[in-house]
């Protein structure tokens, strides 16, 4: 018989499987040896730079704090004089209406210089920056107007404006593009359905692209003298809230609660009043209560003994 039909005919040799124990005790040690690989390579020696560690010895890693992490602590640490009351009793009717009247003397006679602080000359000028000053501040947008004016002087030049050209003169002022968009379509609007003159009605402003209620009514009370609404920002709704005038947190809400208790005369200038205490005294980080002159009458202020 030849080799290769020797070879045909051999039958394969038998493997010898391990045992159930033995196959246990294996995968046990290889986890083990993992576990110990991995908490030695992501472990890092804590210490100056060149210290020396015994061999084989596993350190904690002492993870750096990132710069999010040390600005909070610092604003925990430098904010603990001033807690403020988050439960106090809501005045109701009546008095809080004499609440509200109060709070209005006190910061006419405080801030006797609120007003709207973006530079404009007419309603127009007025209506571009309040749109460009969505998510900026209004110091930047005065920064910016200047240039934008200059080439797109009235609603008609705007309105034949290459959309290109609008994104660069306002790109400082963040959503570059949504607000070049906006304001292009605006002044189109303001061509097409009121003969280039910005309108002077709530429906009105608020139907045109880029203007809602808040933008109306900041054209309608301080370019038109319309007292139409209150505009609530950031600092009206918080201060509204610290000053026990409403628990609402929605912008819409929050303007009703106020219309509904401040005199129609003062909806343009209370919020101007609370925009300009909210600016320089009632910060939303650290409030300055200790050299607040509403703190008598701020139901939310700490007692003057926790600054002692």
């Amino acid at each position: 018989m030849s080799r290769r039909a020797s070879g045909a005919a051999r039958q394969p040799l038998a493997v010898a499987r391990p045992s159930a124990r033995a196959a246990s005790r294996t995968a046990s040690r290889t986890a083990t040896a993992r576990t110990a690989a991995s908490s030695t390579s992501s472990s890092r020696v804590a210490g100056p730079r060149g210290a020396r560690t015994a061999p084989g010895a596993v350190v904690r890693e002492t993870a750096r704090p990132s710069k999010a992490r040390k600005a909070a602590e610092r604003g925990r640490a430098s904010s603990k004089a001033i807690v403020l009351r988050t439960r106090f009793p809501l005045l109701k009717g009546e008095a809080l209406r004499a609440h509200a009247r109060a709070l209005v003397d006190a910061l006419l006679a405080l801030h006797p210089d609120a007003h709207c602080e973006l530079d404009f000359r007419d309603p127009y000028e007025l209506t571009v920056a309040t749109i460009l000053s969505a998510q900026c501040t209004d110091k930047r947008v005065n920064l910016t107007t200047p240039a934008l004016f200059a080439r797109y002087p009235d609603a008609p030049a705007l309105a034949g404006a290459a959309l290109e050209e609008v994104e660069q003169l306002v790109k400082s002022t963040g959503f570059f593009r949504a607000k070049a968009k906006n304001l292009v379509g605006m002044a189109q609007a303001v061509v097409a359905r009121h003969a280039g003159a910005i309108p002077a009605s709530m429906d009105d402003l608020a139907a045109l692209p880029g203007v809602g209620r808040k933008t109306a009514n900041v054209v309608l009370g301080n370019a038109f003298g319309i007292d139409e609404g209150v505009v609530v920002d950031t600092h009206v709704g918080r201060l509204a809230i610290r000053l026990g005038l409403t628990r609402e947190t929605d912008p819409v809400k929050v303007e009703r609660a106020l219309m509904a208790i401040i005199p129609r005369e003062h909806w343009t200038v209370f919020s101007h009043l609370l925009i300009w205490h909210g600016r320089r005294v009632c910060e939303a980080r650290l409030p300055k209560c200790g050299a607040c002159a509403l703190r008598a009458m701020c139901p939310s202020a700490p007692p003057v003994a926790a600054d002692a």
